[in-house]
């Protein structure tokens, strides 16, 4: 059975390092040879953008950018459906890789046999 850990961030720059902390887990796991799903929702939704990521800084911790493609590399992004049309971002305005999906996707990923399931 593999097991997937499916962390869904919810803070962006409004909380720098509780959104840290969720992509820094992604990317731990992930490079650990863990199945990865990360969500983005609330204001981590500015993230899903092109260049997002790599204006966010936190002191003493990895660039945020980096950690996002190490999360797109070896799992899976996901950006909110209702998150993204709130902010009026579209499939055709995310980082390539990543998908928009709405809770159903959430919870059968959450619910899978094995999955854990953080939120940050």
């Amino acid at each position: 059975m593999t097991r997937t850990l499916v962390v869904k961030a919810t803070a962006g720059k409004d909380e720098p390092e509780r959104c840290n902390q969720a992509f820094t887990v992604a990317a731990t796991a992930a490079a650990s040879g863990v199945a990865v799903s990360l969500w983005l929702a609330g204001e981590a939704a500015w993230l899903a953008l092109p260049g997002r990521a790599s204006d966010f800084s936190l002191p003493h911790a990895a660039p945020l950018e980096d950690l996002l493609s190490s999360v797109l590399s070896l799992g899976t992004v996901t950006l909110c459906t209702q998150c993204a049309a709130r902010r009026e971002i579209t499939q055709a305005d995310v980082i390539s890789g990543i998908r928009i999906a709405g809770s159903a996707t959430f919870v059968a990923e959450v619910m899978a046999d094995g999955a854990q399931a953080l939120v940050y």
